[in-house]
């Protein structure tokens, strides 16, 4: 087949451009002959040396688990096309009738995802003052701890211990974009830091609150893993801290229960600053409740408030949705 032969210190910009130019063929191994890289491609490319050479086919990788995966048709429908990956964990959620092949699932997901060392069933809901759920090993190393990598920050956790989501890395990068430097942060339910050590890298000063010791303890190593000295970490119900700081920007990262943590949240605001506050809505209008509660605890505290953002974070359940709602706090 047709090659371009390219001297190797140009290999790395050539296969760029070839790539570019759509003419790179798919299913080939790159050859090495010498001091040179050869590229297989699909017709002469104006400006190279194109040669006839000789290429190994590549075997062609799954993309998903579900091609490879063992169970019987009569179930293939029902397996999940998604799963959570914390660090070099697999978390899947399995309908019941899965049940019975979880160990071929959890297989199936460390031969096609290499990066995966782990796979875990979700056994129940999250739930518990400390916010956490069973997990169900199904494959590989026996073992619930690990370092999550994300927005440029490493957060070690044992995801049997604490709440983690990884599903909302977008989210925390949102509100770091909208953080101003010198700003004191108050995240009122830190877990074991995403928010806290990312925003650390551009703020002034973060307080970081968890009722979860475990929390605190990983929030803690995160901390030094990330070579911040600006985050001091409460162990204990926010409630005790309550309007003792005044936060220029407050996190309310408990969608389940935030509205009852408001009084807490609009106590701690500092006069101009603002609320990132989370919350379940159904999808016909996921807002209006929640900002009617926000309104409310904030006339009895004689505070006004106004809402600078709206959006739907992620699918949580049929029809309903993890919300965001930024409100702007005014003392005056």
């Amino acid at each position: 087949m047709l090659a371009v032969r390219v001297p190797k210190q140009k290999a790395e910009e050539v296969r760029r451009k070839l790539r570019e130019l759509g003419v790179l063929a798919r299913g080939y191994a790159i050859r090495r002959e010498g001091g040179f890289v050869l590229f297989p491609v699909v017709r002469p490319v104006e400006g190279f040396e194109v040669i006839e050479a000789e290429f190994d086919r590549l075997e062609r990788r799954p993309h998903s688990y579900r091609e490879v995966v063992e169970v019987p048709e009569s179930v293939k429908s029902v397996l999940p096309s998604s799963f959570d990956v914390v660090g070099d964990l697999a978390i899947i959620e399995l309908p019941p009738e899965l049940r019975d092949y979880g160990r071929a699932i959890g297989e199936a997901i460390l031969r096609v995802h290499r990066h995966v060392r782990a796979v875990f069933a979700k056994g129940g809901r999250v739930e518990g003052e400390y916010r956490v759920r069973e997990l169900i090993h199904l494959a590989g190393e026996k073992r619930t701890e690990t370092v999550h990598r994300e927005n440029g920050i490493r957060l070690r956790l044992d995801v049997s211990r604490v709440y983690f989501s990884p599903r909302l890395a977008t989210e925390r990068m949102r509100v770091f974009r909208r953080a101003r430097q010198g700003e004191v942060v108050l995240d009122m339910f830190a877990g074991v830091g995403p928010y806290s050590v990312l925003l650390a890298k551009k703020v002034g000063m973060v307080f970081a609150c968890d009722i979860n010791p475990w929390a605190i303890r990983y929030l803690e190593e995160n901390i030094r893993l990330n070579r911040v000295r600006n985050v001091v970490p409460i162990l204990g119900d926010v409630r005790r801290i309550a309007g003792s700081i005044k936060a220029n920007r407050v996190i309310m990262n408990l969608p389940k229960f935030a509205d009852r943590f408001l009084r807490e949240a609009l106590m701690s605001t500092a006069d101009g600053g603002t609320i990132h506050y989370y919350a379940f809505g159904h999808e016909e209008d996921p807002y209006s409740e929640h900002e009617s509660k926000i309104e409310s605890v904030a006339k009895e505290l004689g505070l006004t408030v106004e809402v600078l953002d709206r959006r739907k974070v992620r699918p949580y359940a049929p029809r309903q949705f993890n919300v965001a709602i930024d409100v702007r706090v005014h003392r005056s």
